[in-house]
């Protein structure tokens, strides 16, 4: 680095609020990890609440700990927690299940809240188990169908029309980045007699989101990402409180239940969002989210985002000035507003390009046919971790080493 941008970054570095809790984090030495929007690393809060549950909670106290420890309420308590990172007022939101099986639920429920009205719109480049999930939605319910934007239609704006049950839109898409409006988006859908069902997968955690002021219906998201509850860690479903009471979900299982512990022959749900719920949690996934979920109470969403948008900008930056030539092309959008906390670039042996990274210390991730994917979580990412990924990317690129015959054998998880 030139010594200007070199003191930029230092700079940058030393005036960041949120520099201190870097520590609370194990991360790897000699390894920048740019891949928290797909899994997010350790924490030390994290392990110790795990260690807490399986040492004390299940090997000491076994079942009583449903009650003793709070097991059974665990569900409600995180997703109250979460949802003051989402916007979401106490009692709208439910860690359960996965975000799959959480799509599924919500858009049954949307679409039995607009009986009469026989199509799902969605987006062709939507993650792709969101679509899975409509389908198979649409496959249990007779006349209903799938709307496309990209497929049938340029706009999801310009698709909305009185046959249009419920819009399912992610806030932020998995590959590009790019940020939808969701206030406006939700206002067109509702102008239109359809509810929202929005996937916050690449959102949560990422940057500030407000459910209820953009009088959301529904929305989804997992917390293994920029939550950091760890691999496989439980999603979160939020119903905003004027559909509770009267929305029904179609796995009715025994969680959901207005008495679970009655053994009631007949299925009554929860009036509340409890309701959502469906099987047993996994409590030991659960304990471990609740202590990764403590270092929010020292972040200000608004320093977050404003650290996101600098550590993607000087990225975006550097990429361009350092790599140029080198067949690299942008693929989110350009401007901060209009993104989420992840940047990608277009090669054409993206898959080759990024294993090289990865085996240089450099982790990000590749999305099919030609995305190199790189996410900056703000709590434990710097400056100086950009700058230095942005090196090992030129040396990979210029030296032509992702040309090696290893580095081109696909994974089963890519």
């Amino acid at each position: 680095m030139t010594a200007p941008l070199s003191e930029e970054i230092a700079l940058l570095d030393a005036r960041d609020p949120l520099a201190p809790l870097r520590d609370r984090f194990i991360l790897p030495e000699g390894e920048v990890y740019l891949d928290g929007n797909s899994l997010g690393v350790a924490s030390r809060d994290a392990l110790a609440a795990l260690d807490i549950a399986a040492r004390a909670e299940w090997s000491r106290d076994l079942i009583r700990s449903w009650n003793t420890a709070g097991w059974f309420d665990l569900p409600v308590e995180l997703g109250d927690r979460i949802g003051a990172l989402i916007g979401a007022a106490a009692g709208q939101v439910v860690v359960a299940d996965t975000t799959s099986i959480n799509i599924y639920k919500a858009l049954h429920a949307a679409v039995g809240l607009r009986p009469g009205r026989k199509v799902i719109l969605a987006e062709e480049g939507s993650f792709p188990t969101d679509l899975y999930m409509a389908e198979g939605v649409v496959s249990t319910l007779p006349g209903m169908s799938l709307r496309l934007e990209g497929r049938d239609g340029a706009r999801l704006e310009d698709m909305l029309d009185d046959d249009v049950a419920v819009l399912l839109v992610n806030h932020v898409n998995y590959k590009t980045g790019a940020l939808r409006d969701m206030a406006a988006l939700t206002r067109a859908a509702h102008a239109a007699g359809a509810l929202v069902v929005w996937d916050l997968c690449h959102s949560a955690g990422a940057l500030p989101v407000e459910l209820d002021a953009a009088k959301a219906d529904f929305a989804v998201g997992c917390s293994y990402k920029y939550l950091n509850g760890g691999p496989g860690a439980p999603a979160f479903i939020y119903v905003a409180q004027r559909h509770l009471g009267h929305v029904a979900q179609p796995l009715s299982g025994w969680w959901g239940h207005a008495r679970p512990f009655a053994f009631e022959p007949g299925y009554e749900g929860d009036a509340g969002i409890r309701r959502f719920q469906c099987g047993t949690q996994p409590i030991l996934s659960l304990r471990a989210l609740k202590g990764a979920l403590a270092i929010w109470d020292d972040v200000d969403m608004q320093a977050l985002r404003r650290k996101s948008q600098s550590l993607t900008d000087l990225f975006i930056r550097l990429v361009e000035t350092q790599c140029a030539g080198l067949g690299l092309t942008l693929d989110s959008p350009r401007e901060a507003e209009a993104r989420g906390s992840q940047v990608s670039f277009l090669h054409e042996n993206a898959y080759a390009v990024m294993q090289a990274l990865i085996a240089r210390g450099v982790i990000g991730d590749f999305r099919a046919p030609s995305t190199l994917r790189f996410g900056f979580t703000p709590l434990y990412i710097s400056h100086a971790d950009v700058a230095h990924a942005v090196a090992v990317l030129k040396d990979v690129l210029a030296g032509e080493t992702w040309r090696e015959a290893r580095f081109s054998t696909r994974a089963a998880v890519t």
